[in-house]
Protein backbone atom coordinates (compact mmCIF):
# COMPACT_ATOMS: atom_id res chain seq x y z
CA UNK A 1 0.00 0.00 0.00
CA UNK A 2 2.15 3.29 -1.17
CA UNK A 3 1.55 6.22 1.50
CA UNK A 4 -0.20 9.82 0.17
CA UNK A 5 3.22 11.81 -0.65
CA UNK A 6 3.37 14.09 2.25
CA UNK A 7 3.88 10.59 4.74
CA UNK A 8 6.19 8.80 1.96
CA UNK A 9 9.46 9.94 3.57
CA UNK A 10 7.91 8.40 6.94
CA UNK A 11 6.40 5.44 5.86
CA UNK A 12 10.01 4.86 4.30
CA UNK A 13 11.63 5.51 7.79
CA UNK A 14 8.87 2.90 9.47
CA UNK A 15 9.19 0.12 6.81
CA UNK A 16 13.03 0.45 7.84
CA UNK A 17 12.27 0.12 11.32
CA UNK A 18 10.35 -2.53 11.32
CA UNK A 19 12.76 -4.74 8.82
CA UNK A 20 15.60 -3.93 11.61
CA UNK A 21 13.37 -4.77 14.16
CA UNK A 22 12.88 -8.27 12.96
CA UNK A 23 16.99 -8.46 12.94
CA UNK A 24 17.11 -7.43 16.66
CA UNK A 25 15.91 -10.62 18.86
CA UNK A 26 17.34 -8.17 21.55
CA UNK A 27 14.90 -5.23 21.27
CA UNK A 28 11.82 -7.51 22.61
CA UNK A 29 11.46 -7.79 25.68
CA UNK A 30 10.84 -11.49 26.03
CA UNK A 31 13.36 -13.98 24.65
CA UNK A 32 13.48 -14.35 21.01
CA UNK A 33 15.59 -17.39 19.33
CA UNK A 34 18.52 -15.78 17.67
CA UNK A 35 17.92 -18.94 15.37
CA UNK A 36 14.29 -18.39 13.92
CA UNK A 37 13.50 -15.21 12.09
CA UNK A 38 10.97 -12.71 12.96
CA UNK A 39 8.13 -13.17 10.70
CA UNK A 40 6.77 -9.75 8.68
CA UNK A 41 3.43 -10.02 7.80
CA UNK A 42 1.96 -7.60 6.59
CA UNK A 43 -1.46 -6.27 5.58
CA UNK A 44 -2.56 -3.46 3.62
CA UNK A 45 -2.85 -0.97 6.78
CA UNK A 46 -0.79 -2.69 8.86
CA UNK A 47 2.79 -4.53 9.95
CA UNK A 48 2.20 -7.81 12.34
CA UNK A 49 5.73 -9.06 13.65
CA UNK A 50 6.05 -12.85 14.96
CA UNK A 51 8.75 -13.31 17.56
CA UNK A 52 8.65 -15.95 20.22
CA UNK A 53 5.18 -16.43 21.59
CA UNK A 54 4.27 -12.90 20.56
CA UNK A 55 3.14 -11.03 18.21
CA UNK A 56 3.44 -7.30 17.70
CA UNK A 57 0.75 -5.17 15.44
CA UNK A 58 1.85 -1.57 14.27
CA UNK A 59 0.09 0.58 12.12
CA UNK A 60 1.30 2.02 8.90
CA UNK A 61 1.44 5.46 8.63
CA UNK A 62 -1.15 5.87 5.94
CA UNK A 63 -4.38 8.28 5.27
CA UNK A 64 -6.82 6.62 2.80
CA UNK A 65 -10.86 7.44 2.18
CA UNK A 66 -11.83 5.28 4.93
CA UNK A 67 -8.90 5.85 7.54
CA UNK A 68 -6.16 8.23 8.90
CA UNK A 69 -3.07 7.16 10.83
CA UNK A 70 -0.77 9.90 9.65
CA UNK A 71 0.26 10.95 13.03
CA UNK A 72 1.59 9.07 16.08
CA UNK A 73 -1.29 10.06 18.27
CA UNK A 74 -3.61 8.37 15.52
CA UNK A 75 -2.37 5.68 15.99
CA UNK A 76 -1.54 5.14 19.52
CA UNK A 77 -5.66 6.05 19.53
CA UNK A 78 -6.50 3.20 16.91
CA UNK A 79 -4.06 1.15 18.79
CA UNK A 80 -6.37 1.74 21.98
CA UNK A 81 -9.45 1.10 20.57
CA UNK A 82 -8.26 -2.20 18.84
CA UNK A 83 -7.76 -3.57 22.56
CA UNK A 84 -10.49 -2.56 23.86
CA UNK A 85 -12.90 -4.01 20.88
CA UNK A 86 -11.15 -7.08 20.37
CA UNK A 87 -11.06 -7.65 24.46
CA UNK A 88 -14.44 -8.46 23.96
CA UNK A 89 -14.38 -11.89 22.27
CA UNK A 90 -10.16 -12.59 22.64
CA UNK A 91 -9.22 -11.24 25.70
CA UNK A 92 -6.45 -13.78 25.60
CA UNK A 93 -5.09 -12.97 22.56
CA UNK A 94 -4.82 -9.04 23.32
CA UNK A 95 -2.61 -8.25 25.85
CA UNK A 96 -1.77 -4.76 25.78
CA UNK A 97 0.35 -1.86 24.13
CA UNK A 98 4.48 -1.45 23.80
CA UNK A 99 6.48 1.58 22.40
CA UNK A 100 9.14 1.37 19.44
CA UNK A 101 12.02 3.29 20.82
CA UNK A 102 14.83 4.34 19.14
CA UNK A 103 18.18 6.20 20.14
CA UNK A 104 17.46 8.99 17.22
CA UNK A 105 14.24 9.56 15.69
CA UNK A 106 15.31 9.79 12.62
CA UNK A 107 18.00 7.48 12.06
CA UNK A 108 16.25 3.86 10.95
CA UNK A 109 19.68 2.17 11.84
CA UNK A 110 19.88 2.34 15.59
CA UNK A 111 19.15 0.55 18.15
CA UNK A 112 15.65 -0.72 18.57
CA UNK A 113 14.13 -1.55 21.97
CA UNK A 114 9.97 -2.91 22.71
CA UNK A 115 8.91 -1.24 26.23
CA UNK A 116 5.63 -1.70 27.82
CA UNK A 117 3.87 1.47 26.83
CA UNK A 118 3.88 2.99 30.39
CA UNK A 119 7.43 3.14 29.97
CA UNK A 120 7.49 4.37 26.59
CA UNK A 121 8.76 7.76 25.99
CA UNK A 122 7.18 10.41 24.14
CA UNK A 123 7.65 9.88 20.40
CA UNK A 124 7.40 6.34 20.63
CA UNK A 125 5.64 4.23 17.82
CA UNK A 126 2.80 2.46 19.54
CA UNK A 127 2.12 -1.30 18.11
CA UNK A 128 -0.27 -3.80 19.98
CA UNK A 129 1.07 -6.62 22.18
CA UNK A 130 -1.05 -10.40 20.89
CA UNK A 131 -0.36 -13.57 22.24
CA UNK A 132 0.85 -15.19 18.87
CA UNK A 133 -0.67 -18.65 17.23
CA UNK A 134 -0.43 -20.69 14.45
CA UNK A 135 -0.83 -19.43 10.89
CA UNK A 136 -2.69 -22.94 10.41
CA UNK A 137 -5.05 -21.97 13.13
CA UNK A 138 -6.63 -19.18 10.99
CA UNK A 139 -10.07 -20.38 10.08
CA UNK A 140 -9.55 -19.64 6.50
CA UNK A 141 -5.99 -21.59 6.35
CA UNK A 142 -7.90 -24.58 8.33
CA UNK A 143 -10.77 -24.50 5.73
CA UNK A 144 -8.90 -24.92 2.74
CA UNK A 145 -6.62 -27.43 4.22
CA UNK A 146 -10.03 -29.38 4.82
CA UNK A 147 -9.64 -29.64 9.03
CA UNK A 148 -12.83 -27.62 9.56
CA UNK A 149 -15.67 -29.95 10.93
CA UNK A 150 -19.33 -28.99 11.03
CA UNK A 151 -19.68 -28.92 15.25
CA UNK A 152 -16.70 -26.39 14.62
CA UNK A 153 -18.84 -23.93 12.44
CA UNK A 154 -22.06 -24.69 14.96
CA UNK A 155 -19.56 -23.55 17.73
CA UNK A 156 -18.41 -20.65 15.98
CA UNK A 157 -22.36 -19.30 14.76
CA UNK A 158 -22.99 -19.26 18.64
CA UNK A 159 -19.74 -17.62 19.47
CA UNK A 160 -21.13 -14.90 17.17
CA UNK A 161 -24.55 -15.31 18.29
CA UNK A 162 -23.44 -14.42 22.14
CA UNK A 163 -21.33 -11.71 20.80
CA UNK A 164 -23.74 -9.83 19.05
CA UNK A 165 -26.18 -10.09 21.93
CA UNK A 166 -23.95 -8.89 24.41
CA UNK A 167 -22.93 -5.86 22.03
CA UNK A 168 -23.63 -2.50 22.83
CA UNK A 169 -26.50 -1.28 20.82
CA UNK A 170 -26.78 1.98 18.70
CA UNK A 171 -29.64 4.91 20.62
CA UNK A 172 -32.00 6.40 18.58
CA UNK A 173 -29.79 9.33 18.91
CA UNK A 174 -26.94 7.83 16.36
CA UNK A 175 -27.12 7.65 13.00
CA UNK A 176 -25.51 4.28 12.77
CA UNK A 177 -27.54 2.00 10.47
CA UNK A 178 -29.57 4.59 8.57
CA UNK A 179 -30.36 3.41 5.48
CA UNK A 180 -28.15 6.68 4.32
CA UNK A 181 -25.21 5.19 6.58
CA UNK A 182 -25.85 1.83 5.14
CA UNK A 183 -25.57 2.80 1.45
CA UNK A 184 -22.63 5.22 2.05
CA UNK A 185 -19.86 2.15 2.43
CA UNK A 186 -21.44 0.54 -0.47
CA UNK A 187 -21.19 3.48 -2.54
CA UNK A 188 -18.11 3.51 -1.47
CA UNK A 189 -16.85 0.39 -2.53
CA UNK A 190 -18.27 0.72 -6.49
CA UNK A 191 -16.35 3.83 -7.00
CA UNK A 192 -12.95 2.80 -5.17
CA UNK A 193 -13.06 -0.41 -7.54
CA UNK A 194 -14.17 1.52 -10.98
CA UNK A 195 -10.69 2.36 -11.69
CA UNK A 196 -8.72 -1.33 -10.58
CA UNK A 197 -11.36 -3.13 -12.50
CA UNK A 198 -10.84 -1.13 -16.06
CA UNK A 199 -7.42 -1.21 -15.80
CA UNK A 200 -6.88 -5.21 -14.12
CA UNK A 201 -10.35 -6.53 -15.77
CA UNK A 202 -11.37 -4.74 -18.19
CA UNK A 203 -14.01 -7.21 -19.13
CA UNK A 204 -15.60 -7.08 -15.82
CA UNK A 205 -16.71 -3.56 -15.83
CA UNK A 206 -19.79 -4.63 -17.30
CA UNK A 207 -20.19 -6.77 -14.28
CA UNK A 208 -19.15 -4.06 -12.06
CA UNK A 209 -21.97 -1.41 -13.71
CA UNK A 210 -24.69 -4.78 -13.25
CA UNK A 211 -23.34 -4.93 -9.29
CA UNK A 212 -23.64 -0.93 -9.14
CA UNK A 213 -26.96 -0.88 -10.21
CA UNK A 214 -28.86 -3.27 -8.21
CA UNK A 215 -26.96 -2.21 -5.20
CA UNK A 216 -28.48 0.93 -6.03
CA UNK A 217 -31.87 -0.38 -6.34
CA UNK A 218 -31.70 -2.73 -3.54
CA UNK A 219 -30.46 0.18 -1.38
CA UNK A 220 -33.86 2.37 -2.09
CA UNK A 221 -35.91 -0.85 -2.14
CA UNK A 222 -34.56 -1.73 1.67
CA UNK A 223 -34.59 1.84 2.83
CA UNK A 224 -37.69 1.13 4.74
CA UNK A 225 -36.30 -2.42 6.25
CA UNK A 226 -32.83 -0.45 7.22
CA UNK A 227 -34.62 2.00 9.08
CA UNK A 228 -36.74 -0.77 11.01
CA UNK A 229 -34.04 -2.84 12.01
CA UNK A 230 -32.72 0.23 14.47
CA UNK A 231 -35.39 0.93 16.75
CA UNK A 232 -35.93 -3.00 17.06
CA UNK A 233 -32.09 -3.16 18.55
CA UNK A 234 -30.27 -5.12 15.32
CA UNK A 235 -27.74 -2.28 14.93
CA UNK A 236 -25.05 -2.67 17.27
CA UNK A 237 -21.00 -2.30 18.05
CA UNK A 238 -20.60 -5.14 16.23
CA UNK A 239 -16.67 -6.92 14.63
CA UNK A 240 -16.93 -4.68 10.73
CA UNK A 241 -14.49 -7.35 9.43
CA UNK A 242 -15.34 -10.86 9.89
CA UNK A 243 -13.87 -12.40 7.22
CA UNK A 244 -12.15 -15.97 7.79
CA UNK A 245 -8.63 -14.72 8.14
CA UNK A 246 -9.85 -12.70 11.15
CA UNK A 247 -11.18 -15.79 13.28
CA UNK A 248 -9.25 -18.49 14.55
CA UNK A 249 -9.43 -21.83 16.24
CA UNK A 250 -7.84 -21.38 19.42
CA UNK A 251 -7.84 -25.19 21.22
CA UNK A 252 -10.51 -25.86 18.68
CA UNK A 253 -12.78 -23.14 19.10
CA UNK A 254 -13.56 -20.43 16.78
CA UNK A 255 -12.43 -16.69 18.22
CA UNK A 256 -13.11 -13.57 16.65
CA UNK A 257 -9.94 -10.95 16.67
CA UNK A 258 -8.98 -8.09 14.85
CA UNK A 259 -12.26 -6.38 14.63
CA UNK A 260 -12.01 -2.98 12.58
CA UNK A 261 -10.82 -0.49 14.71
CA UNK A 262 -10.22 2.46 12.16
CA UNK A 263 -14.21 3.44 11.04
CA UNK A 264 -16.67 3.42 13.90
CA UNK A 265 -19.34 3.63 11.16
CA UNK A 266 -17.95 0.17 9.64
CA UNK A 267 -18.09 -1.16 13.21
CA UNK A 268 -21.51 0.08 13.98
CA UNK A 269 -23.60 -2.12 11.89
CA UNK A 270 -26.77 -4.48 11.83
CA UNK A 271 -25.50 -7.93 12.55
CA UNK A 272 -26.85 -9.16 9.68
CA UNK A 273 -24.29 -7.18 7.94
CA UNK A 274 -21.59 -8.85 10.59
CA UNK A 275 -22.77 -12.20 9.56
CA UNK A 276 -22.81 -11.71 6.27
CA UNK A 277 -19.10 -11.56 6.20
CA UNK A 278 -19.01 -15.13 7.15
CA UNK A 279 -21.49 -16.64 4.75
CA UNK A 280 -20.08 -14.57 2.48
CA UNK A 281 -15.99 -15.50 2.87
CA UNK A 282 -17.76 -19.33 3.31
CA UNK A 283 -19.01 -19.25 0.00
CA UNK A 284 -16.03 -17.91 -1.40
CA UNK A 285 -13.56 -20.68 -0.12
CA UNK A 286 -15.84 -22.79 -2.14
CA UNK A 287 -17.83 -24.17 0.89
CA UNK A 288 -21.86 -23.07 0.35
CA UNK A 289 -22.96 -25.55 2.72
CA UNK A 290 -21.28 -24.50 6.21
CA UNK A 291 -22.25 -21.03 5.05
CA UNK A 292 -26.07 -22.62 4.76
CA UNK A 293 -25.26 -24.47 7.95
CA UNK A 294 -23.39 -20.98 10.01
CA UNK A 295 -26.44 -18.88 8.66
CA UNK A 296 -29.52 -21.88 10.02
CA UNK A 297 -27.10 -22.06 13.69
CA UNK A 298 -26.93 -17.84 14.22
CA UNK A 299 -30.43 -17.51 13.32
CA UNK A 300 -31.51 -20.41 15.78
CA UNK A 301 -29.30 -18.73 18.51
CA UNK A 302 -30.13 -15.02 17.36
CA UNK A 303 -34.23 -15.64 16.18
CA UNK A 304 -33.72 -12.87 13.81
CA UNK A 305 -35.28 -14.16 10.68
CA UNK A 306 -36.41 -10.73 9.60
CA UNK A 307 -32.73 -10.35 8.92
CA UNK A 308 -33.00 -12.08 6.21
CA UNK A 309 -34.34 -9.53 3.67
CA UNK A 310 -31.02 -7.68 3.84
CA UNK A 311 -28.93 -10.28 3.77
CA UNK A 312 -28.57 -10.55 0.00
CA UNK A 313 -27.25 -6.43 -0.15
CA UNK A 314 -25.22 -7.32 2.65
CA UNK A 315 -23.34 -10.26 1.40
CA UNK A 316 -23.15 -8.29 -1.98
CA UNK A 317 -21.33 -6.25 -0.06
CA UNK A 318 -18.71 -7.86 1.49
CA UNK A 319 -17.68 -9.11 -1.47
CA UNK A 320 -17.04 -5.84 -2.85
CA UNK A 321 -15.40 -5.06 0.29
CA UNK A 322 -12.83 -8.06 -0.18
CA UNK A 323 -12.46 -7.41 -4.09
CA UNK A 324 -11.45 -3.54 -2.64
CA UNK A 325 -8.87 -4.89 -0.46
CA UNK A 326 -7.81 -6.91 -3.46
CA UNK A 327 -7.04 -3.93 -5.48
CA UNK A 328 -5.11 -2.18 -2.60
CA UNK A 329 -2.81 -4.92 -2.98
CA UNK A 330 -2.16 -4.33 -6.58
CA UNK A 331 1.04 -2.50 -7.87
CA UNK A 332 -0.44 0.83 -9.67
CA UNK A 333 2.37 0.51 -12.14
CA UNK A 334 1.53 -3.45 -13.18
CA UNK A 335 2.96 -6.24 -13.09
CA UNK A 336 4.57 -8.81 -10.48
CA UNK A 337 3.21 -11.81 -9.04
CA UNK A 338 1.72 -10.03 -6.43
CA UNK A 339 -0.27 -7.92 -8.83
CA UNK A 340 -1.28 -10.69 -10.37
CA UNK A 341 -2.62 -12.77 -7.47
CA UNK A 342 -4.23 -9.56 -5.90
CA UNK A 343 -6.18 -9.28 -9.62
CA UNK A 344 -7.02 -12.70 -10.06
CA UNK A 345 -8.43 -12.43 -5.75
CA UNK A 346 -10.41 -9.40 -7.04
CA UNK A 347 -12.05 -11.29 -9.95
CA UNK A 348 -13.12 -13.46 -7.42
CA UNK A 349 -14.95 -11.29 -5.22
CA UNK A 350 -16.20 -9.75 -7.73
CA UNK A 351 -17.85 -12.79 -9.71
CA UNK A 352 -19.40 -13.76 -5.81
CA UNK A 353 -20.72 -10.00 -5.48
CA UNK A 354 -22.57 -11.01 -8.86
CA UNK A 355 -23.66 -13.79 -7.78
CA UNK A 356 -25.22 -12.19 -4.54
CA UNK A 357 -27.09 -9.56 -6.72
CA UNK A 358 -28.17 -12.17 -9.46
CA UNK A 359 -25.72 -11.66 -12.10
CA UNK A 360 -23.88 -14.75 -11.75
CA UNK A 361 -24.61 -18.07 -10.76
CA UNK A 362 -24.71 -17.81 -6.76
CA UNK A 363 -21.98 -20.24 -5.13
CA UNK A 364 -23.93 -20.32 -2.29
CA UNK A 365 -27.07 -21.63 -3.67
CA UNK A 366 -30.79 -20.43 -2.98
CA UNK A 367 -33.42 -22.71 -3.72
CA UNK A 368 -36.22 -20.91 -6.44
CA UNK A 369 -38.63 -20.56 -6.21
CA UNK A 370 -39.11 -20.14 -2.42
CA UNK A 371 -40.70 -23.39 -1.16
CA UNK A 372 -42.31 -23.93 2.19
CA UNK A 373 -40.86 -28.10 3.22
CA UNK A 374 -42.33 -29.40 6.34
CA UNK A 375 -40.43 -31.91 8.26
CA UNK A 376 -43.02 -33.88 9.83
CA UNK A 377 -42.32 -37.15 11.96
CA UNK A 378 -42.60 -38.82 15.39
CA UNK A 379 -39.88 -37.83 18.13
CA UNK A 380 -36.29 -39.08 17.31
CA UNK A 381 -37.42 -39.70 13.48
CA UNK A 382 -34.10 -37.32 12.86
CA UNK A 383 -36.14 -34.59 11.62
CA UNK A 384 -33.29 -32.19 12.53
CA UNK A 385 -30.29 -33.43 11.27
CA UNK A 386 -31.59 -34.57 8.16
CA UNK A 387 -33.51 -31.11 7.52
CA UNK A 388 -30.45 -29.30 8.29
CA UNK A 389 -28.66 -31.37 6.14
CA UNK A 390 -30.95 -30.57 3.06
CA UNK A 391 -31.07 -26.96 4.31
CA UNK A 392 -27.12 -26.61 4.00
CA UNK A 393 -27.10 -28.55 0.93
CA UNK A 394 -29.47 -27.12 -1.36
CA UNK A 395 -29.82 -23.50 0.60
CA UNK A 396 -32.39 -22.79 2.47
CA UNK A 397 -33.86 -21.87 6.25
CA UNK A 398 -34.18 -24.06 8.91
CA UNK A 399 -37.32 -23.26 11.81
CA UNK A 400 -37.15 -25.79 14.30
CA UNK A 401 -40.31 -26.50 16.81
CA UNK A 402 -37.87 -27.39 19.64
CA UNK A 403 -35.74 -23.81 19.35
CA UNK A 404 -38.90 -21.81 18.58
CA UNK A 405 -40.74 -23.44 21.77
CA UNK A 406 -37.78 -22.30 24.01
CA UNK A 407 -37.65 -18.94 22.81
CA UNK A 408 -41.21 -18.58 23.74
CA UNK A 409 -40.44 -18.65 27.50
CA UNK A 410 -36.84 -16.88 27.21
CA UNK A 411 -34.54 -19.95 27.45
CA UNK A 412 -30.98 -20.96 24.53
CA UNK A 413 -31.82 -23.76 22.66
CA UNK A 414 -29.70 -26.48 24.66
CA UNK A 415 -31.52 -24.38 28.13
CA UNK A 416 -33.38 -27.39 30.06
CA UNK A 417 -36.90 -25.96 30.69
CA UNK A 418 -37.16 -27.45 34.26
CA UNK A 419 -37.95 -24.33 35.84
CA UNK A 420 -40.44 -23.40 33.89
CA UNK A 421 -44.05 -23.55 35.62
CA UNK A 422 -46.38 -25.65 34.05
CA UNK A 423 -43.60 -26.53 31.53
CA UNK A 424 -43.28 -25.44 27.80
CA UNK A 425 -45.15 -28.83 26.56
CA UNK A 426 -48.82 -27.56 27.36
CA UNK A 427 -51.39 -27.58 24.35
CA UNK A 428 -51.08 -23.51 24.59
CA UNK A 429 -47.48 -23.63 24.23
CA UNK A 430 -47.75 -25.92 21.31
CA UNK A 431 -50.53 -23.67 19.86
CA UNK A 432 -47.83 -20.57 20.35
CA UNK A 433 -44.94 -23.03 18.84
CA UNK A 434 -46.69 -23.63 15.81
CA UNK A 435 -47.93 -19.74 15.16
CA UNK A 436 -44.23 -18.72 16.36
CA UNK A 437 -43.33 -20.57 13.33
CA UNK A 438 -45.89 -20.00 11.10
CA UNK A 439 -44.72 -16.23 12.05
CA UNK A 440 -41.19 -17.18 10.73
CA UNK A 441 -41.88 -19.27 7.83
CA UNK A 442 -43.38 -16.10 6.69
CA UNK A 443 -40.77 -14.08 7.01
CA UNK A 444 -38.41 -16.41 5.54
CA UNK A 445 -40.14 -16.65 2.40
CA UNK A 446 -41.14 -12.83 1.88
CA UNK A 447 -37.25 -12.36 1.89
CA UNK A 448 -37.51 -15.13 -1.40
CA UNK A 449 -35.94 -17.85 0.85
CA UNK A 450 -37.02 -21.76 0.95
CA UNK A 451 -37.77 -22.89 4.55
CA UNK A 452 -37.91 -26.03 6.53
CA UNK A 453 -40.36 -26.26 9.13
CA UNK A 454 -39.09 -28.49 11.54
CA UNK A 455 -41.57 -29.83 14.11
CA UNK A 456 -43.57 -33.24 14.55
CA UNK A 457 -46.66 -31.78 13.02
CA UNK A 458 -48.43 -35.06 13.93
CA UNK A 459 -51.76 -32.87 14.49
CA UNK A 460 -54.27 -32.40 11.10
CA UNK A 461 -55.02 -28.98 12.54
CA UNK A 462 -51.30 -28.25 12.56
CA UNK A 463 -50.22 -28.85 9.24
CA UNK A 464 -53.66 -27.10 7.96
CA UNK A 465 -52.39 -24.03 9.62
CA UNK A 466 -48.81 -24.43 7.31
CA UNK A 467 -50.81 -25.44 4.15
CA UNK A 468 -52.83 -22.00 4.12
CA UNK A 469 -49.69 -20.02 4.83
CA UNK A 470 -48.28 -21.92 1.42
CA UNK A 471 -51.49 -20.71 -0.28
CA UNK A 472 -51.55 -16.83 1.14
CA UNK A 473 -48.27 -16.70 0.00
CA UNK A 474 -48.82 -18.73 -3.32
CA UNK A 475 -45.61 -20.99 -2.73
CA UNK A 476 -45.24 -24.51 -3.44
CA UNK A 477 -45.67 -26.81 -0.34
CA UNK A 478 -44.07 -30.07 0.04
CA UNK A 479 -44.00 -32.56 3.43
CA UNK A 480 -41.06 -34.81 4.05
CA UNK A 481 -42.45 -37.43 6.25
CA UNK A 482 -39.49 -38.80 8.44
CA UNK A 483 -39.82 -42.34 9.29
CA UNK A 484 -38.50 -45.47 11.13
CA UNK A 485 -40.43 -48.39 13.15
CA UNK A 486 -41.82 -47.40 16.84
CA UNK A 487 -38.34 -49.53 18.61
CA UNK A 488 -35.87 -47.44 16.86
CA UNK A 489 -37.56 -44.36 17.65
CA UNK A 490 -37.60 -45.68 21.31
CA UNK A 491 -34.40 -46.12 21.52
CA UNK A 492 -33.16 -42.97 19.72
CA UNK A 493 -35.12 -40.97 21.96
CA UNK A 494 -33.30 -42.78 25.17
CA UNK A 495 -29.98 -42.22 23.58
CA UNK A 496 -30.67 -38.83 23.00
CA UNK A 497 -32.08 -37.80 26.10
CA UNK A 498 -28.95 -39.84 27.96
CA UNK A 499 -26.31 -37.75 25.92
CA UNK A 500 -28.50 -34.38 26.64
CA UNK A 501 -27.15 -30.64 25.73
CA UNK A 502 -29.72 -30.62 22.73
CA UNK A 503 -32.68 -28.82 21.93
CA UNK A 504 -35.58 -31.94 22.02
CA UNK A 505 -36.64 -32.76 25.48
CA UNK A 506 -39.14 -35.26 23.99
CA UNK A 507 -38.32 -38.37 26.17
CA UNK A 508 -39.93 -41.82 25.69
CA UNK A 509 -43.13 -40.99 27.10
CA UNK A 510 -44.08 -38.22 24.87
CA UNK A 511 -42.51 -40.57 21.93
CA UNK A 512 -45.63 -43.10 23.30
CA UNK A 513 -48.19 -40.17 23.37
CA UNK A 514 -47.30 -38.82 19.93
CA UNK A 515 -48.07 -42.13 18.51
CA UNK A 516 -51.39 -42.25 20.10
CA UNK A 517 -52.52 -39.46 19.14
CA UNK A 518 -51.28 -38.78 15.73
CA UNK A 519 -53.48 -38.02 12.44
CA UNK A 520 -52.36 -39.60 9.38
CA UNK A 521 -51.59 -37.77 6.32
CA UNK A 522 -54.89 -37.41 4.53
CA UNK A 523 -54.95 -38.29 0.54
CA UNK A 524 -54.45 -34.24 -0.54
CA UNK A 525 -51.37 -34.26 2.19
CA UNK A 526 -50.00 -37.43 0.65
CA UNK A 527 -49.92 -35.90 -2.71
CA UNK A 528 -47.49 -33.64 -1.59
CA UNK A 529 -45.40 -36.07 0.53
CA UNK A 530 -42.48 -37.45 0.57
CA UNK A 531 -41.91 -40.60 2.47
CA UNK A 532 -38.03 -40.62 4.05
CA UNK A 533 -36.61 -43.94 5.31
CA UNK A 534 -34.35 -42.55 8.36
CA UNK A 535 -33.38 -46.13 8.87
CA UNK A 536 -31.23 -46.51 6.17
CA UNK A 537 -28.41 -43.32 4.86
CA UNK A 538 -30.29 -40.40 3.20
CA UNK A 539 -29.41 -39.33 -0.10
CA UNK A 540 -30.78 -36.55 -1.03
CA UNK A 541 -29.47 -36.19 -4.13
CA UNK A 542 -31.68 -39.37 -5.41
CA UNK A 543 -34.85 -38.20 -3.50
CA UNK A 544 -35.05 -34.97 -4.54
CA UNK A 545 -32.98 -34.51 -8.05
CA UNK A 546 -31.52 -31.17 -8.42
Amino acid sequence: MPPSTDLSAEFTIAQQRVRLLQQQPQAFPHPVDPMEPVECIETHISWVLLAGDFAYKFKKPLQLDFLDFSTQALRHAACEEELRINRRTAPGLYLGLVGLVDGAAKDASATLRLVSWQDAPPGAEPAVRMRRFAQEALLATALDAHRVSPAQIDQLARHVAQFHAAAAVASGADTWGTAVAVRAPVDDCLAALLAPVTGALPGHGPLLAQVADWCRQQGQALAAAFEARRPAGRVRECHGDLHLANIALIDGEAQLFDALEFNPALRWIDCVADIAFVVMDLAAHGRADLAWRFLNRWLEHAGDYAGLVVLRYYGCYRALVRARVAALRMDPAGGGSGSVQAAQTMEEYLELAGGFAGQRPARWPMARPATLWLAHGFSGAGKSSHALALACQRGMVRVRADVERKRLFGLAPDAVSDGIPGGIYTAEATLRTHQRLAQVAREVLAAGYSVIVDATLLDRDARTLFLALADSAQVPCHILSFEAPLPVLRERVRQRALAGGGASEADVAVLDAQWARAHPLQPHEEAITLHVDTTAPVDWDRLLPP
